[in-house]
């Protein structure tokens, strides 16, 4: 006998709770008008058979799928190298389980894969999609919108279609920035560089304007844009010292930075924190801890924003965009914080969640 042939039926349950095949559909299915004596005597029967459900029934009556999508618009390598993305997605996922739904991962490459995954989120497979690591040109807000996702998304949105603003979580990476930065200068550090993450995302914008807001119109040879990667770490580290020899501070965008930087510093000959001051930004403990010295950095809480986002979405308050093509624009609004964590600034669309620096021995 096959697995299929010896799964619990309906029918089978029916004959044990002495109701009816429809009776137990309902049940089952989350319908309703089944009276509370006979719903408990489906419940025990499906426990003593041991019978699951057929998800593809029970879609058809509740109308939810219980799965959710995970878009990264990154690429494969990036995503599985970066413990940022590992620990975004351990708080969506925490989140997710505890609801009993499923977590569905997409990851973009490129064009076509911006095509498949619309294609798949407008087929009806889950019940929202939760979407981070976006670039300003990215046409994957578009291509959701029109797949009518109700849809979270991680990190500050800057579109400026004039579409109602997207419901978003973030952190405050401009005042994290400003607070780095204001250390290095309480310091005694005057030739304080700023190595950018990539600046098509909205966090390097956001920290790289905070650092401008501490240093004012300082030196342009003294920003260097890079990626968010150890490898455009020492390469902006290289061009730094090459523009700059003198630069006494660093302050990188996040930890991998940070630490290509550091890798650089000490090829170089210079003594970290004793001629030059490195601070980075996210707090990865794998990395922050075991960087040489250990790294000063602003820690945001990575695993919270995934499990705020989660929640916003099972909570139904995400954007619930209609087919029209646009894309959402951030409108800094304020109002309710949508469910978020003490000490959160929230907007009418989003959740900012606060930043702190944690000092260790690289400044």
């Amino acid at each position: 006998m096959s697995e299929a042939e010896s799964r619990p039926t309906l029918e089978a349950v029916a004959a044990r709770a002495g109701v009816s095949r429809a009776t137990v559909s309902r049940v089952v299915n989350g319908g309703d008008g089944v009276r509370e004596p006979l719903a408990a005597r489906v419940r025990e029967a499906v426990e003593e058979l041991g019978y699951v459900p057929n998800q593809a029934a029970r879609s058809l009556v509740t109308k939810r799928h219980d799965a959710v999508a995970v878009v990264i618009a990154e690429p494969e390598a990036r995503v599985f190298a970066d413990p940022f993305f590992a620990l975004q997605l351990r708080g969506i996922s925490k989140e997710l389980t505890a609801h009993d739904n499923q977590l569905v991962l997409l990851l973009t490459e490129g064009r076509a894969d911006h095509t498949r995954v619309a294609r798949y989120l407008a087929g009806g497979h889950v019940d929202g999609a939760l979407v981070f690591s976006l670039h300003l040109d990215d046409p994957l807000p578009g291509l959701i919108r029109n797949a009518g996702v109700p849809t979270v998304f991680g990190g500050r949105p800057d579109w400026s279609d004039g579409v109602p603003g997207p419901v978003y979580v973030d952190s405050d990476n401009r005042g994290g920035a400003r607070e780095a930065v204001r250390h290095l200068v309480g310091l005694g550090r005057t030739r304080i560089a700023h190595i950018t993450g990539a600046l098509d995302q909205t966090s390097a914008v956001d920290r790289l304007d905070g650092y401008r807001d501490v240093v004012g119109d300082a030196d342009p040879r003294f920003v260097v844009e890079s990626d968010f990667t150890p490898g455009g770490g020492e390469r902006a580290m290289r061009e730094l010292l090459d523009r700059c020899p003198d630069v006494d501070a660093v302050f990188a965008a996040n930890d991998l930075t940070a630490l290509g930087a550091l890798r650089v510093l000490r090829e170089s000959g210079r003594r970290v924190p004793d001629d030059v001051a490195v601070i980075g930004f996210d707090d990865v403990l794998p990395v922050a801890e075991q960087t040489d010295p250990p790294l000063t950095t602003v820690r945001q809480d990575i695993e919270e924003m995934g499990r705020l986002m989660a929640r916003l979405l099972l909570d139904g308050r995400a954007d619930r965009p209609h087919r029209s093509g646009g894309r959402g624009a951030s409108d800094g609004g304020r109002g309710s914080d949508g469910g978020g964590q003490q000490g959160a600034d929230a907007t009418a669309s989003g959740v900012i969640l606060p930043t702190m620096l944690i000092r260790r021995a690289s400044a």
